[in-house]
């Protein structure tokens, strides 16, 4: 396996690096971020604070040429971190050269829900910029991140970096095998939740959606919020004109959920790519996830599900 220095990479190579000292995140970041401005990359930091002090700190004067940024706030969410991941590349990309990034997930503070996206999406990185020449190292810090986002990180990096040495992960999995193995927390749709369909009739599910949102309290732009997602994600799964859509509709802990129905196949990544110049059939699928508290996607016997969550106000 070639060092970690070594540009013999074509396509996207999609890393992980666990450290568990100061010392170690330099080993692996300092190398990889001097060789890639060394040799003209674009190159990327987005860690934690205390991170990109350290590596400006020992980068010195070579400083200045790296860009960096915040981790918490470079895409927040899912979608948006592969959203900020694409426009990146397409900013800074250039002729004959690889664009580096260091990208370190944020663990804290999210909920079973987020988590869970979290790692499908570490997962699905390796198919949504999959033909980009790309090298990533995501850094996971062995000190505050949990054991099982620990294992995630093994299961969806084909390799991992320590200091310069590259060091295939025999927990690798397959995106698609993933993500069925990391299934979105669900509970039951309760006996009692709102129905229509199934229809080709996007008017009538769009009507569906609006009528629910208001009947939760819903009002003004946030009822249109939630009718438009809805909305954009029905158009997704009706392009085509293969199969008819169902829907349903019901409250979940201070949430108001909506679920479609549809016989075309998904992947659970769908809709992650922002929309390009020409039309792409996932295009609403993305805007629903930037609209939405979360979108999740899976497939239970002849159908796939597009359940989409909504926090409603308190007070």
């Amino acid at each position: 396996m070639p060092a970690a220095g070594d540009a013999g990479f074509a396509g996207f190579a999609h890393h992980a690096c666990l450290y568990g000292t100061d010392e170690e995140f330099l080993a692996m970041a300092v190398p990889f971020v001097r060789d890639g401005l060394s040799a003209g990359e674009p190159v990327l930091a987005a860690t934690t604070p205390a991170n990109l002090g350290l590596l400006r700190r020992a980068l010195g004067e070579g400083a200045h040429a790296l860009d960096t940024a915040d981790s918490a706030r470079f895409g927040p969410r899912p979608v948006e971190r592969v959203t900020a991941f694409l426009r990146y590349h397409d900013r800074r990309a250039r002729p004959g050269r690889r664009t580096r990034m260091l990208a370190e997930p944020v663990w804290s503070g999210r909920s079973a829900r987020q988590v869970a996206e979290w790692k499908r999406m570490e997962s699905g990185l390796n198919v949504l910029l999959g033909t980009l020449p790309v090298w990533m190292i995501c850094p996971y810090d062995t000190r505050t991140a949990a054991a099982d986002v620990l294992r995630a990180a093994r299961a969806t990096h084909p390799v991992l970096v320590e200091g310069r040495r590259l060091v295939p992960c025999g927990s690798y999995v397959e995106p698609a095998a993933y993500a069925a193995s990391v299934p979105p927390p669900r509970a039951p749709v309760p006996a009692g939740a709102a129905r229509i369909g199934p229809t080709t009739r996007l008017a009538a599910v769009r009507g569906f959606a609006r009528e629910r949102a208001a009947a939760a309290g819903l009002t003004g732009d946030r009822l249109g919020l939630a009718e438009l997602a809805v909305a954009e994600a029905a158009t997704s799964l009706l392009t085509g004109g293969a199969g008819r859509l169902g829907a349903r509709s019901w409250h979940e802990r201070g949430v108001l959920a909506y679920e479609l129905l549809h016989p075309a196949p998904l992947a659970p990544y769908a809709g992650y790519r922002p929309p390009g110049p020409a039309p792409h059939p996932e295009d609403g699928l993305w805007l629903a996830r930037t609209l939405t508290e979360s979108l999740d996607i899976h497939r239970r016997g002849p159908l796939t599900r597009v359940t989409l969550r909504f926090t409603l106000l308190s007070g």
